[in-house]
């Protein structure tokens, strides 16, 4: 599933945690060959959570489906509006 036009997911996580919490679901979708990326964004407020995932997503070819837990679900809200934006998921 590499190459231009792959899904791509891009994995946010909740308050008061880290990017980490989502290693075990990264190494299975990797090894299942989705292009997968971890988003480490700020908690400490809405505004600085926002450009994580941007800055993500544009490293990635093709559409992106957005994934987040708890407060994710905030940040990929916003974030759905950018055309890349294939779908989300809380």
């Amino acid at each position: 599933m590499t190459g231009t036009n792959a899904l791509n997911l891009v994995l946010v996580h909740g308050g008061f945690v880290d990017g980490s919490g989502w290693e075990g679901v990264y190494k299975i979708l990797r090894k299942d060959g989705y292009n997968v990326a971890i988003v480490q964004n700020s908690t400490e407020s809405l505004a600085g959570g926002r450009g994580g995932h941007k800055l993500v997503m544009d490293t990635l070819d093709g559409p992106v489906l957005l994934v987040g837990h708890s407060y994710g679900g905030v940040v990929i809200t916003e974030a759905g509006n950018d055309p890349k934006v294939a779908g989300s998921s809380t």
